[in-house]
């Protein structure tokens, strides 16, 4: 494995952001592995399944799921399904579906070999604490409720989706509650890991006191 920067954190909280500036810096390579997830989620929307499937149902799907991050794209059985993924209802389901097993252990060869060949900032829920323990930084990244809502209120309308802030609200809370008690993977703060809370901070700020963890300043 290659050298590793894992960053945890809830939704909202700027972890998409910070880890493509970081990676941008370091000359690393970036890892979303929320988009993977969401990537999965849609095509197994696509094909019929939702959060009542069987565990049998959606493995069998999975067999029918190829998904890439080539270059900031997020291949879906060769499709470039980038901005599809971005959607509210692709972000609910890849945050139901993630608590499935087969889903997890679907994605998480994918992640782990893309440490083989390059060195990476890798992004997600469970980054420091399942997929790359043996990180060389952890970082859990959060913030406010009210700060992480009105960011990815700002964020799908930027991208031309129709939102309100209270129904955007109102998910954050449901996946913060469904990513922080599910049995598999939870999403929670590894004893290693720096907190860094980047409520009411520039995303400058948060970047330069990672950057200073990171080079161990």
């Amino acid at each position: 494995m290659k050298k590793v920067i894992a960053i945890d954190g809830p939704s909202g909280a700027g972890k998409s952001t910070i880890a493509k500036l970081l990676a941008r810096e370091l000359g690393f390579e970036y890892l979303d592995t929320g988009a993977l997830y969401r990537a999965v989620a849609l095509n197994l929307m696509r094909l019929g399944l939702d959060n009542n499937s069987s565990d049998k149902d959606i493995a069998s799907a999975l067999r029918k799921t190829k998904v890439e991050f080539k270059k900031g794209q997020v291949i879906l059985n060769g499709e470039d399904v980038s901005r599809e993924i971005r959607s509210p209802e692709a972000g609910h389901y890849a945050s139901v579906f993630s608590a499935r097993k087969a889903v997890r252990e679907h994605l998480l060869k994918i992640q782990r070999d893309a440490s083989m060949n390059s060195d990476l900032v890798a992004e997600g829920r469970d980054m420091t604490t399942v997929v790359f323990p043996d990180a060389f930084r952890k970082f859990f990244l959060d913030a406010s409720v009210g700060e992480r809502t009105r960011r990815r209120t700002w964020e799908l309308i930027s991208k031309g989706f129709e939102v309100s802030e209270e129904r955007v609200r109102l998910d954050i809370m449901e996946r913060d509650i469904r990513d922080s008690k599910r049995d598999l993977a939870p999403l929670r703060k590894a004893s290693d890991a720096h907190l860094i809370d980047s409520t009411g901070l520039s995303i400058d700020d948060v970047f330069n006191m990672m950057i200073d963890i990171i080079r161990g300043a």
